[in-house]
């Protein structure tokens, strides 16, 4: 349980570095481009396809990004990522991975949302949900989806989840599940 909160935890400050690193480069309207989107309210401001990137840090690979693609809307001010896949290198050497049909990052609060077939996998246990959102100023994570956490030695399942991460307090609501084997350990 410990470590699907790591992954929980890391996935989504990853997820808020990396969207607001692309939106701080390469999303930033200009007045011009601003002018032209009032026009077009619906439509992307940018689209990308094929979107990789890797964060780095002090030539360490802290993780991956790629999307099938990727839209920043200026008038909503969020960015949206289809086909996505995330890979974290923790500094133990291991490996988290998530996956979503869409992430929606809000540009303006960074605030995150990842919603369609969510995986986040440690090679231990597995967390799957159709939807997980991160609320930047209160510093939760919260699913109003349910939620099944699966291991060798874990299975848990609720309605909902809620994540704290200024107290590391997880809450799991509605039809709370769960067995724990013998060689389950924290």
């Amino acid at each position: 349980m410990l470590r699907s909160y790591r992954i929980t935890v890391v996935l989504f400050i990853i997820l808020i570095i990396v969207g607001g690193s692309v939106g701080y480069r390469y999303l930033s309207p200009n007045k011009k481009e601003k002018n032209i989107v009032s026009n077009f309210e619906d439509k992307a401001l940018i689209s990308i396809g094929k979107v990789h990137h890797t964060a780095t840090r002090n030539g360490i690979t802290e993780w991956r990004l790629d999307a099938a693609s990727m839209n920043f809307f200026a008038e909503k001010k969020q960015s949206l990522f289809q086909d996505l896949s995330v890979t974290f290198y923790l500094k133990d050497r291991t490996e988290v991975y998530l996956t979503a049909d869409q992430g929606v990052l809000k540009t303006g609060s960074n605030d995150m949302s990842v919603r369609g077939n969510v995986v986040v996998d440690n090679g231990f246990y597995q967390l799957k949900t159709e939807n997980l959102h991160y609320y930047h100023d209160k510093h939760i994570i919260t699913s109003k989806a349910p939620v099944k956490i699966t291991g060798d030695s874990l299975f848990l399942a609720a309605d909902a989840m809620f994540l704290d991460l200024n107290t590391t307090a997880t809450v799991f609501q509605g039809h709370v599940k769960g067995i724990l084997s013998d060689n389950f350990g924290l």
